[in-house]
């Protein structure tokens, strides 16, 4: 009977797909696929944890067989994030989009990206004291105490790095290794190599045009061929926002959700105060908020479900540059450091929290003014090399925990909703990115802003095929 229940929850999935893959054929926009696929899969994984909640097994084999289309999805566009990012940055120099501005481009981005982490942190340290929460009063089972040994593992591997070894860390030693991804740094790596790949065009461009020119010609056939996968690639997107939100609420322990509800409510609470922040310093910078709105909130929605800021990096730089106007070496600058730099949710809104939580455990007064100062420095800091990855934020918290000495075990407690939360301070964390675009494009003067104000392409970045 188990198997047969499997396969009629397959076959559930499989007939949503098909009504979403019917919405195409009638001509429905690429952003209302996706958000249909978003409220159909929760509205299926609801049905699934009801009908099969006593039946774990159920739905444990179910949701292998939805990874297919879910995890499957996000490992595509995992699998064209590095080559998207190399190519994009290189094509960009030989587009003259990037040249004696490089500097200046990547220096205001970094600048925006660690100023709103710090501003996020401060809202968090915030939410601590208007939501009254504290580490003490959370709920230790089995699986948190587990957790928390872990994190005790890991913290021990991290404390013999000091900060200046960290920042050592983004160096591309063997950019042939970061080009699989095996480090935490690997993206920013390629970014760096990619930008001294760029420069070195530029020169060999004084001395010998004509090999220049081949070079250029080279880059661009790569670069099509590139952008040509990624446009595959997101043509599925509202299939696997389907089986990504099918899953989590097949699966999301609700009784945890409800015992540490404060927690989640105050998270949300702050994650939605930092994204009306990113909409004022877009508002202060002349630009319509509500215009962002629209057109980034399918990239955010991916980002949401898929809990990865790397896998949502695709559809964050051709959003930037072919729905808001950004310069297209600009929007690859600030998608591909905003994986690794200045993540608003994972790196300022989170370690911030925790750090407030976990300091009267250990004696230490939170709301002292010195201790608060410290703790939005440190989060400044420390959000250099965070990994756009689920679980990228807990990797934030021990850095942090471990910078003011405190027990980074504690960080372990909230494991049963970290799914949940995860997602929300993921699309915080690329709406950061994207914002440090257009921040940095209009402070130039180079953001296109009839483009900005137009109409787009349904909110994909993509092109109206998609």
């Amino acid at each position: 009977m188990p198997v047969l229940l499997v396969v009629l929850n397959v076959a559930g999935l499989l007939a949503l797909i098909a009504g979403l893959y019917w919405m195409k054929v009638r001509g429905l926009s690429f952003s209302a696929r996706v958000f249909a696929g978003l409220g159909l899969g929760i509205l299926y994984g609801l049905v699934l944890h009801l009908l099969f909640g006593a039946r774990p097994e159920v739905i444990k084999t179910s949701v292998d067989w939805f990874n297919i289309v879910g995890t499957g999805y996000v490992k595509l566009l995992q699998m064209v994030v590095v080559p998207l990012v190399f190519i994009a940055i290189v094509s960009a120099f030989t587009k003259m989009e990037l040249t004696e501005n490089v500097g200046k481009i990547a220096a205001l981005i970094l600048v925006i990206l660690v100023a709103t982490t710090a501003i996020a942190a401060g809202v968090g340290i915030g939410s601590v004291a208007a939501f009254d929460l504290d580490a003490s009063r959370i709920p230790q089972g089995q699986e948190e105490l587990q957790r928390a040994e872990q994190l005790e593992k890991t913290y021990a591997e991290l404390q013999n790095m000091t900060m200046p070894q960290r920042f050592l860390e983004l160096l591309p030693s063997n950019p042939f290794l970061d080009f699989t991804g095996q480090r935490r740094t690997s993206t920013i790596a390629v970014v760096i190599f990619a930008a001294f790949v760029g420069m070195a065009y530029l020169g060999l461009r004084r001395r010998d045009p004509e090999a220049a020119e081949t070079f250029a010609r080279l880059v661009r056939a790569l670069e099509g061929v590139v952008m040509g996968m990624v446009r595959l690639v997101i043509r599925l997107t509202p299939y696997g926002v389907l089986a990504i939100m099918a899953k989590v609420a097949a699966t999301s322990d609700y009784q945890a959700i409800w015992e540490l509800g404060k927690f989640v409510i105050a998270s949300y609470a702050v994650l939605i105060v930092v994204f009306g922040i990113h909409l004022l310093l877009l508002s202060l910078a002349g630009l319509n908020p509500a215009t962002y709105v629209r057109k980034a909130l399918p990239v955010l929605t991916f980002a949401f479900t898929s809990r990865s800021s790397a896998a949502t990096l695709p559809l964050n730089v051709r959003t930037q540059a072919e729905e808001l106007g950004v310069p297209q070496g600009i929007a690859n600058f600030a998608g591909s450091l905003g994986l690794s730099i200045g993540q608003n949710g994972c790196a300022g809104v989170y370690p911030a929290m925790l750090a407030m939580m976990i300091a009267p455990t250990v004696g230490i007064d939170p709301w002292s003014p010195a201790f608060i100062l410290t703790v939005i420095g440190v989060v400044a800091l420390s959000s250099f090399g965070v990994a756009g990855v689920g679980g990228g934020a807990t990797f934030a918290s021990l850095l942090v925990l471990s910078m003011l000495n405190l027990p980074v075990g504690l960080a372990g407690l909230l494991i049963s909703v970290e799914p949940l939360i995860d997602m929300g301070r993921t699309a915080v964390n690329v709406s950061g990115s994207m914002v440090a675009g257009l921040l940095t494009s209009r402070i130039l003067g180079r953001l296109n802003t009839e483009a900005y104000l137009g109409a787009g392409t349904g909110g994909t970045g993509a092109s109206a095929e998609v």
